[in-house]
């Protein structure tokens, strides 16, 4: 029996199954795993960098662009080049380096107590207590609370006439203080609200840096010798160094962009200027007043970029620290 067979023509195309021969296969698939791979961590990471280059990048050009410029809130459309004529009138401004001095005052005496005061709350959750969870979300409770409702609570708290602290006062025998009008009274009662919110917070950074210790250290400490308080100054400051200068530069980028307690603080129109005598007003508040009251944007746009180099100077002063710290570890 004869089986016939049949060959394509010489030159012809090959037979197509419709899904390719298997080395285009193998080619396509090589192809689509090195795309996977290569493409998409930055598939990833692109909504982060859309909404970074959308809310931040881009209104940080346009505000240096706007400092330029003198330019009012009603009219933005129309801008007059001024070159950097915003920043020599903002070197000669007595306001700005009044706020600038009222922000430093205001960040050190709310940073420092609140700082303290964290470390040595998370010392104390540290410890093996009966209900440790009630007391590290009762910690966190002030930083999750709206700066409004506990500026204005406070507010009520430092009223001169009938404030609860003025009462407390008077039961010792001190007279009335002044909150608002005195210079020092109204920063520290300003500091207070910073203090009551954000040291809990701390306390639970530091917390979580304490419990990265190694237990052995503790151990070892105590077998030398080492009382609590020795323990906490030899072994659980040097362990946490790094977190505590993280703190330390987290609390002063707040401190330069406090703006909301000292605004309630005035219940009214003297909590733009700061007072009536700007005893209080930051650099938040200068630049509010000067884009939303005077309507000069681009003298705010100008305190917007004092503050914005502040807060470089501040990363570069951290970065040197951590450096002798870790030269000296």
């Amino acid at each position: 029996m004869a089986i016939s067979t049949s060959t394509p023509p010489s030159g012809g195309p090959a037979p197509s199954d419709g899904t390719g021969t298997g080395a285009e296969r193998r080619r396509r698939s090589a192809l689509l795993h090195r795309l996977d791979v290569r493409g998409a961590p930055y598939a990833f990471v692109a909504p982060f960098f859309v909404v970074f280059a959308a809310f931040s990048f881009y209104p940080l050009i346009y505000t240096s662009w706007i400092s330029l410029h003198r330019v009012e809130l009603s009219t933005l459309n129309l801008m007059e080049w001024v070159g950097f004529d915003n920043y020599t009138a903002l070197w000669e401004d007595e306001r700005f380096w009044n706020a600038l001095l009222n922000t430093f005052t205001i960040g050190v005496l709310s940073t420092v107590p609140q700082l303290l005061m964290a470390l040595g709350l998370a010392h104390l959750l540290n410890y093996q207590l009966r209900g440790s969870t009630f007391f590290r979300v009762a910690a966190l409770t002030p930083y999750a609370t709206s700066v409004g409702a506990a500026a204005l609570v406070f507010t009520m708290l430092f009223e001169r006439d009938f404030g609860m602290i003025n009462w407390m006062l008077s039961l010792v025998g001190v007279e009335n203080i002044d909150w608002e009008n005195n210079k020092w009274a109204a920063q520290t009662a300003i500091s207070t609200i910073v203090i009551w919110r954000w040291t809990g917070y701390n306390a639970l950074l530091y917390l979580a840096a304490m419990q990265a210790i190694p237990r052995d250290r503790y151990e070892a400490a105590a077998i030398d010798g080492a009382s609590r308080w020795q323990q906490f100054l030899k072994v659980t400051v040097p362990g946490i160094r790094s977190t505590i200068v993280f703190t330390i530069v987290l609390s002063t980028i707040g401190a330069t962009q406090l703006f909301g307690e000292p605004l309630i603080f005035g219940q009214g129109p003297n909590g733009i200027t700061g007072g009536a005598d700007n005893q209080y007003q930051t650099l938040g508040l200068l630049l509010y007043e000067e884009g939303w009251k005077n309507y000069q944007m681009g003298r705010a746009a100008t305190v917007a970029w004092a503050m914005f180099l502040l807060l470089i100077v501040v990363f570069v002063v951290q970065q040197v620290v951590k450096r002798v710290l870790a030269r000296r570890a």
